[in-house]
């Protein structure tokens, strides 16, 4: 078997670097259930203070954000309103319906990207007959919508008319620090219309685990019981969340080095035989590409990158997804795209 030299499956496979395993190691912990661990309590202060939030908690996963968030904010027949590639819809095992009784109501968006026009047209009449529309949920940046950004007045605008109509406004900000380095947007500021966001750890700030959720303190203070429930309450998780403050101390500029190893990705493979792709569209550290005109398959051109050291993701009949990360440098991304030419042209 041959190994994968150079990993472009997922941003979530980053490894902690060394320094930051020295952070963990010499972490003071405590019980964090009992809010005890102070290094848990010093992350949740960063990213409550980084986006002007109230209270912040740690959780073992974005999708544990996610869901939590949503069974705060929603009650069984209630209606959640998403772009039609949200990570909700298509990556969370069916949670919102399984967890908190919850309908999605897909829109159909810009690689993503929704507007305000479109959440108008999705609202419903308050009534016997249907749902209610609770909770508006944008994702930044959109996975599926190829690492696409939200623009500011785009997210204001939609939250203002869901806002209008009573209801709540939620971010997956899986991505939201790659969206702030290539936007030069705060991440205060795009988290101003938001009643919860939470960001990940362990994509590009190349954490081993941890998400954090934040919001109002009354928002956190009921998330604290659905995450107790959910068996999220941890002890002396301060080891993981040392992660999380390094990260945030030293690996959120460095993603600008990830955007401009996918747009270089992007570059190299758009002349490729066979292959689709604009890569003006590429904004930060995701490229999504077609090769229906390689007459192969993703899967069978993944399986022959694997077969030349490179991993890729297959995200469909003809689709691949190249993600660039902390332990991808420029050098292996030229090497992975001509292998990907190598073996579109043979």
């Amino acid at each position: 078997m041959i190994e994968n030299r150079i990993d472009l499956y997922s941003d979530t496979q980053t490894r902690p670097t060394a320094e930051m395993r020295r952070a963990m190691a010499e972490a003071p912990v405590g019980d964090e259930q009992r809010g005890e661990d102070p290094t848990v309590n010093r992350l949740c202060d960063m990213v409550a203070e980084r986006l002007g939030k109230e209270a912040a908690m740690f959780l073992p996963s974005g999708t544990m954000c996610n869901e939590i968030a949503i069974l705060v904010h929603c009650r069984p027949g209630d209606e959640i309103i998403a772009d039609r590639t949200a990570h909700i819809i298509n990556a969370e095992g069916g949670g919102p319906a399984i967890f908190a009784g919850a309908m999605l109501r897909p829109l159909d968006g810009a690689r993503g990207i929704y507007d305000a026009r479109a959440v108008e047209a999705a609202l419903r009449d308050h009534g016997r007959y249907t749902p209610d529309s609770r909770l508006l949920v944008v994702e930044q940046t959109s996975n599926f919508g190829g690492g696409s950004i939200w623009p500011l007045a785009t997210i204001e605008a939609v939250a203002e008319v869901a806002r209008g109509r009573g209801l709540a406004v939620h971010m997956d900000g899986a991505r939201l620090f790659n969206a702030v380095v290539a936007s030069g947007v705060a991440a205060g500021d795009y988290a101003v219309p938001f009643d919860s966001l939470w960001i990940d750890l362990s994509k590009g700030l190349g954490c081993p685990v941890g998400a954090v959720l934040t919001g109002s303190r009354g928002f956190i203070d009921q998330a604290w019981r659905w995450k107790q429930r959910m068996g999220g309450a941890m002890r002396q998780a301060g080891i993981i969340a040392a992660a999380g403050v390094y990260a945030l101390e030293h690996h959120v500029e460095r993603l600008a080095e990830d955007h401009a190893n996918a747009r270089l990705f992007a570059d190299l493979i758009a002349a490729a035989p066979g292959v689709e792709l604009e890569p003006e569209t590429v904004e930060t550290n995701i490229v999504f590409f077609d090769v229906a005109g390689t007459g192969l398959t993703a899967a069978e051109i993944a399986d022959r990158l694997a077969g030349r050291g490179v991993r890729i993701g297959a995200m469909g009949r003809t689709q691949l997804r190249a993600c660039t990360h902390l332990d991808v440098n420029r050098e292996q991304v030229e090497e992975a795209a001509e292998a990907l030419r190598l073996v579109v042209e043979a």
